[in-house]
């Protein structure tokens, strides 16, 4: 499934996450294909749907959207690694297909009409509806796919190279069709995936320096476009009144806003003030603690403010403390489970989070993929080849994070971590834990948010116990987002998401190819030949069940690896927005689709 870079989170958000297994479709015409293709069952819409369910058709249109991010931008091109990109740029394009939010994984055509897929896989052919246009007024065919494919795989983040790493390759059979030819017939979500490519304009980009980051106003075939910016701190977009695509099914009841607006701030404090204070209209709040007590205020009295908590079934993917094993001396195994024993989460969801989380014990949290109890006879039919290569807890023991009695000093698990420590040949002296090899065990842990700071400060206390320096620096985001590219750090919070599905960008997060190519997902370094068979298996699984198994075993491995320190989930999304916007009564259960709200007059 597509799990999109982040530069694109902002505008095509993380809720689109989608799930995969057997294609099935319901016909438009015999001769060209279908509308829609499912991964697993058949598309909830028939080719005649007005509307998704979850979407107004009769919403105004008018007003404007207000929203945040924290940091800054300097370029208008979120494809390549370089460079900041300004959040909002998925308004700019269209892709071939888009994904409903009340199905796990169906796609329906938008720039493409029609769908036809090989009865053995090999290929599949989009055929480009002819109305389609750049905001130019260019239209947009099929050698504007081919190139787009080209240049994104080739110069685009290696998210598309890894991605995409299937396709063989890609040609326009005329003006309006395309066809993407793959390697092997076992990646059976390649012919969905390659629709949710962006299409970008040949004509604008073949004589431009795609690498170079800039401020060059893009074009695009998408809802809005850009209107106005002040570099790093605002950027405006505005909704097309010739947009070629409005009146299509998946359209109807979306990007009802004219004006889509994204101030920057430097901080979450600050923003959130601003927020009160009326700067912008909408957040999704993060922080447990600002959502029990920071919205308190005049705005929120008066019924200016709206705190809605709106559950979905997402799977919550892993949210932790990452080792980088490209550093030495987060390679022993042992270390890092000694590290994890240190942090008492009982005590920050008592006393940090108002007991609003609950902590995550797997890759795969709140789905069916998590590995659970011991591995099952399927498990372990796939993992007995590599037992010899694994830890012996993967067949014998369930995993679960430590536990504590939430007074904020984990005595026994400290304890613990020091007997194993001992056994495993550190030292300790003078308070300075040091390794067999006589290296002092001393690291960085990398944030930039003064949220995590609170949490990260007693862990490292913690940790100090041990005798180990863990120093916790806050950067800011732009120093960040480059060391996090470069890999530049020991120890920082990341976010591994999943989907219903997981596919090939699993290969993006621990394939060992990744772990040397900067700007990848690979933020732990892994580079283990069992984690990468298993990623192949789970890809070229050939139905649900399978990757079910596969799923579970990959998860049981990557638990037992001890990569990072497991932080929390929650199952709803936290709310807060102006009383000037509505939003559907129906609310997808896989994504928080807010391009379906309006501005309403009071």
């Amino acid at each position: 499934m597509k799990i999109l870079p982040l530069v694109l989170l902002s505008a095509v958000t993380l809720t689109q996450m989608i799930s995969a297994q057997t294609v099935s479709a319901t016909a438009i015409d015999e001769n060209i294909g279908q509308h829609a293709v499912a991964m697993h069952g058949s598309p909830k819409y028939s080719a005649d749907f007005r509307h998704f369910d979850y979407a107004n058709p009769e919403a105004p249109k008018g007003g404007n959207l207000r929203r945040h991010v924290i940091g800054t931008f300097d370029s208008f091109n979120p494809f390549i690694p370089q460079g900041k990109a300004a959040s909002g740029l998925g308004y700019i394009y269209d892709t071939l297909t888009t994904a409903s939010q009340d199905e796990p994984f169906t796609q329906y055509g938008l720039l493409a009409k029609s769908i036809e897929i090989a009865k053995d896989r090999r290929w599949v052919i989009y055929h480009l509806r002819p109305e389609a246009r750049f905001s130019d007024g260019e239209p947009v065919t099929a050698n504007d796919v081919v190139f787009s494919f080209n240049l994104l795989t080739e110069k685009g983040s290696p998210f598309y190279a890894y991605y995409y790493g299937d396709v063989s390759k890609v040609e326009a059979l005329d003006k309006h069709t395309v066809r993407f030819s793959f390697k092997d017939t076992g990646n059976r979500e390649l012919p969905l995936i390659v629709g949710q490519l962006q299409v970008l304009p040949k004509h604008y980009w073949q004589e431009r320096d795609f690498s170079r980051v800039n401020l060059d106003i893009p074009i695009g075939s998408g809802p809005y476009e850009l209107e106005s910016f002040r570099p790093g701190s605002r950027v405006v977009y505005k909704r097309r009144a010739d947009y070629w695509g409005k009146d299509l099914p998946v359209n109807r009841g979306h990007y009802n806003f004219d004006q889509v607006s994204f101030e920057y701030f430097l901080d979450e404090t600050v923003s959130l003030e601003a927020f009160k204070g009326g700067r912008y209209d909408w957040r999704a709040e993060r922080s447990a603690k600002d959502w029990a007590t920071g919205y308190a205020g005049p705005a929120l009295s008066r019924g200016d403010i709206v705190m809605a908590e709106i559950p979905h079934r997402l799977p919550a993917g892993m949210q932790g403390f990452v080792f980088n094993q490209r550093r030495d001396l987060f390679k022993d195994r042992v270390l890092r489970e000694a590290i994890g024993l240190a942090m008492d989460f009982e005590w920050s969801n008592q006393n940090l989070f108002h007991g609003q989380y609950v902590r995550s014990r797997s890759y795969f949290q709140n789905s069916e993929m998590a590995a659970t109890g011991l591995p099952s006879a399927a498990e372990l039919e796939i993992l007995e080849p590599f037992r010899k290569q694994l830890p012996e807890e993967v067949f014998t023991t369930e995993y679960q994070p430590p536990k504590t009695d939430g007074s904020g000093r984990p005595r026994q698990n400290l304890q613990r971590a020091q007997k194993m420590l001992t056994n495993a040949g550190y030292t300790l002296d003078n308070g300075q834990l040091t390794s067999a090899d006589g290296k002092a065990v001393n690291f960085e842990i990398l944030l930039d948010s003064p949220a995590f700071e609170r949490i990260a400060l007693p862990f490292s206390r913690n940790l100090k116990i041990l005798g180990v320096n863990a120093a916790v620096r806050r950067v800011d985001a732009t120093q960040y987002l480059e060391r996090i590219r470069n890999f530049d750090y020991d120890m920082v919070v990341a976010v591994f998401p999943q989907s219903n599905s997981p596919g090939n960008e699993q290969r993006d997060m621990w394939h060992s190819t990744a772990a040397t190519q900067a700007d990848s997902r690979n933020l732990m370094g892994l580079t283990d030949p069992v984690v990468d068979q298993l990623v192949e298996l789970i890809i070229n699984a050939p139905d649900r069940e399978q990757l079910v198994i596969r799923a579970k075993a990959l998860d049981r491995v990557l638990q037992w690896g001890h990569y990072l320190v497991p932080n929390w989930h929650i199952d709803r999304y936290r709310v807060a927005y102006r009383n000037t916007l509505s939003r559907p009564a129906i609310s997808p259960p896989y994504g928080l689709p807010i391009d379906t709200w309006w501005h309403r007059e009071l």
